[in-house]
Formats: structure tokens, sequence, C-alpha cells
């Protein structure tokens, strides 16, 4: 995403930083030209995103997963590590 010159003297100016701008960007809500992302949906956000952590710790925990697409239409998910089993060998 192309910044102006404008934006980056007003981030300096008021503190704003890089991260700020980009949880903006993907979360905020759009109004027109403005992005915004108001105290309750902040609170909202840290949440889901505390939320997100929980699970996907856990989902660290067993390995990974995939998950099998095409398009919208979602066909399969295994453990990433499910095919890694240790076959004995005669």
């Amino acid at each position: 995403m192309y910044k102006t010159r404008h934006i980056h003297q007003r981030m300096s100016q008021r503190g704003i930083t890089q991260p700020v701008i980009d949880i903006l960007y993907h979360f905020g809500i759009s109004d027109g030209d403005k992005i915004t992302l108001s105290k309750k949906n902040c609170e909202l956000l840290s949440q889901i995103f505390s939320k997100m952590k929980k699970i996907t710790d856990k989902m660290a925990e067993k390995g990974g997963f995939t998950l099998v697409a095409n398009g919208d239409t979602l066909i399969t998910t295994y453990r990433l590590n499910s095919f890694k089993l240790s076959k004995s060998s005669d």
C-alpha cells in the first residue's frame, strides 16, 4: 500500500505506528473514505485475538493441520504430521 508524505508526517507527530495502521486497514469499519476502529471494536477484536491464540496454540501442540479446498468447497482436513507415522518394516 502506498503512503503519502502527509500520512508519514501525521503518524510521526501523533505517535501512530505502522502496526496500528495495519490493524486499522485490515479490521477497521469502512465508511466512505474513512476506516475506523472504536474503543469498543478494539476490545472486541482483542477478545477475538485472545481466543484465536488459544486455538492456534492447541493446533501447534498437535503439529499443525491441512485443509484441502477447491474454491469455496471444503474437501478434507487432516493433521499435518498424520502421514509421518512410523511403520515397522519386515
